[in-house]
């Protein structure tokens, strides 16, 4: 009996008789030849169909299968430097399961309207296939990091009471006889977490009511989000800097096949070394004046200006101590400058902009009560929270990374909305 596998590990069966199943990415014929390629979410092989090794009835048969048909193919492993991945199999049997209507997708040009009508079946091509395999790899690379350096994985909760970026930008629901929100950040528990098991992340959706239609935003995506106990805005740029780096390494040693399929110039990720080079938002907003920018002093940096700034870099960026009125409520101001925060983002080079926002937490009960109250918050919706500065409070700071975002970069990119399996955006929510 032949065994059944995938054809990511079909180079273990050279000159035995596999089983391969999947669905047909297209074929062609030759006289008494089929040429069938087979995918199965691991890979693409060419099989060989040769009238001779099996029936009239199943070689007509085959000749009827269309794109996406699915079939269980049996043969044997041979050896073709020419074949994609360096292997073919010689058929000797098949089991058609079904044969597919016409595709919808073909190969030609596609609105992208369309595209996302029909993402349901682009997940099924090589490119969107390169993409979500990159973003595995990140999320894996994310995970591996943290967990390497003793951090704890904390779940945060999707429904929220209150905002922790700015109101204006909730999803509100109905929860049973209250209203709740769907969470912008994982954050204000990982403060929570941190004040137990010292190092923490989570990694999880968040959501925001962003009526923004740029190649940068979606209203669901996903973050990872460490916070760190007795950790400053110092130590927090160290923890951002090393993950970036570790992602980049991780991209680059296992995602070559995919890079290739997007066409990535990888000489721009092999160039990105430690340390990143560091500005604070004075550097940052006389680079935008140089440059002619519209940009507002006192204002925090919007699309462009992040484009202006890390095109000028090979590497990230981190901008440092923005104004501490353009940030959020729990941002520690600086002791030596009390208008500005303790805060960094990180801008990925070649113009994608923010991939990260973090900082130090304001550890001050009083502190917090009053920035609590200048931002018009429900004090009793924070209680909780400020249990945390008045049981042991400690300096302690974290960042996001914006997944999604992320792999724009790493894949070169024009837009985010193929970097998550599903996107939702403001004009979209199917499928």
């Amino acid at each position: 009996m032949a065994q059944t596998t995938y054809i990511a590990d079909i180079a273990k069966y050279l000159g035995q008789e596999v089983t391969l199943q999947g669905w047909i990415y297209n074929s062609t014929q030759k006289g008494k030849l089929q040429f069938i390629m087979l995918r199965d979410g691991t890979g693409i092989i060419q099989c060989v169909l040769f009238k001779g090794n099996v029936s009239d009835e199943l070689f007509d048969a085959c000749l009827a299968l269309t794109q996406e048909s699915s079939a269980r193919i049996s043969g044997t492993v041979t050896e073709d430097k020419r074949a994609k991945g360096g292997f073919e199999l010689q058929i000797s049997g098949v089991e058609i399961l079904q044969v597919a209507g016409e595709f919808p997708i073909s190969p030609k040009e596609h609105g992208i309207d369309f595209l996302m009508e029909h993402r349901h079946l682009w997940l099924r091509s090589a490119l969107q296939h390169a993409v979500l395999r990159v973003r595995h790899e990140v999320i894996r690379a994310c995970r591996d990091y943290f967990d390497n350096l003793g951090f704890t994985l904390i779940d945060a909760p999707i429904f929220t009471p209150a905002a922790c970026e700015g109101t204006t930008t909730l999803f509100e629901t109905n929860y049973f006889d209250e209203k709740a929100y769907l969470t912008q950040s994982g954050q204000l528990y990982m403060e929570a977490a941190a004040m137990a098991f010292g190092k923490v992340y989570c990694f999880g959706p968040t959501f925001r009511a962003e009526k923004s239609k740029t190649r940068r935003h979606l209203t669901e995506f996903w973050m990872i989000e460490p916070e760190v106990a007795y950790c400053d805005l110092a130590m927090d740029m160290q923890y951002a800097e090393g993950l970036i780096a570790y992602i980049v390494e991780r991209v680059l040693d296992n995602r070559q096949e995919e890079l290739k399929r997007l066409e990535r110039d990888i000489s721009k990720l092999e160039a990105i070394q430690k340390p990143f080079p560091r500005l604070d938002y004075d550097d940052a907003a006389k680079i935008l004046k140089d440059a002619g920018s519209s940009f507002v002093y006192g204002d925090d940096l919007g699309a462009p200006d992040e484009t202006i700034i890390s095109q000028k870099y090979a590497s990230p960026v981190m901008v440092t101590h923005y104004p501490a009125d353009v940030k959020a409520f729990y941002m520690k101001r600086d002791p030596q400058r009390n208008d500005r925060a303790l805060c960094v983002d990180v801008l990925a080079p070649e113009g994608y902009g923010e991939i990260i926002g973090g900082g130090q937490r304001e550890d001050d009960l009083q502190a917090l009560l009053a920035r609590i109250k200048a931002h018009n918050l429900p004090q009793e919706a924070f209680d909780w929270y400020l249990d945390l500065r008045k049981y042991g409070s400690v300096p302690h700071a974290g960042f996001g990374l914006g997944l999604e975002r992320t792999v724009t970069w790493l894949c070169g990119l024009q837009h985010i909305r193929e970097t998550i399996p599903f996107p939702r955006t403001i004009s979209r929510i199917y499928p």
